[in-house]
């Protein structure tokens, strides 16, 4: 598990440092103007749930992809994260901007994203050892129910997380800035 555990840090990591080196010239692109966007996201529960439960989704389904989906979704889910966490700090408050806008349901949707990840690399990693003859069998029992063990904590994981994002982040974003 190590393998896949690593990939999926260095990847979204690394979409998470260009996110946040192309903020200047997003910023560009938009005149400037980019510290004062305002995103147009309904904020309830079922279309929350449903966006986040299609990132889980494209995540898990790396491992029919040979992880590529995997890999596309976290080198994009790494940027927006990079560039939101990037463009908070063109602004004079970013602790309290990413304190009160990502810090609350982010802690249950990035592990949600990023456990996801893991899962989705899982089988075409042990597809891999068993062309390298480092095991017997290509897909084990045991490998179906650790894949299916992370997909189902990623999925609590991201129900938490669009409850949090509907119902307590923005109380908390309100409290924090006023």
């Amino acid at each position: 598990m190590k393998i896949p555990i690593v990939l999926t840090l260095v990847i979204f990591i690394i979409g998470f440092i260009i996110g946040i080196v192309s903020i200047n010239n997003l910023s560009k692109i938009n005149n400037g103007d980019l510290p004062n966007f305002k995103p147009k996201i309904q904020f309830n529960f079922p279309f929350i749930l449903t966006n986040n439960l299609k990132v889980i989704f494209l995540m898990l389904a790396g491992s029919i992809t040979f992880g590529l989906s995997t890999f596309i979704n976290l080198i994009f889910n790494g940027f927006n994260v990079g560039v939101l966490i990037g463009s908070t700090f063109q602004t004079n408050e970013p602790l309290k901007l990413i304190a009160g806008f990502i810090l609350p349901h982010g802690i249950f949707e990035i592990p949600a994203m990023l456990i996801s990840a893991v899962a989705g690399f899982k089988i075409p990693y042990e597809v891999i050892q068993y062309l390298r003859d480092k095991k017997e069998k290509p897909i084990t029992e045991e490998d179906i129910k650790e894949f299916l063990k992370l997909a189902l904590i990623s999925i609590v994981l991201i129900v938490i997380a669009a409850f949090v994002e509907v119902y307590i982040t923005p109380k908390i974003a309100n409290y924090l800035l006023t």
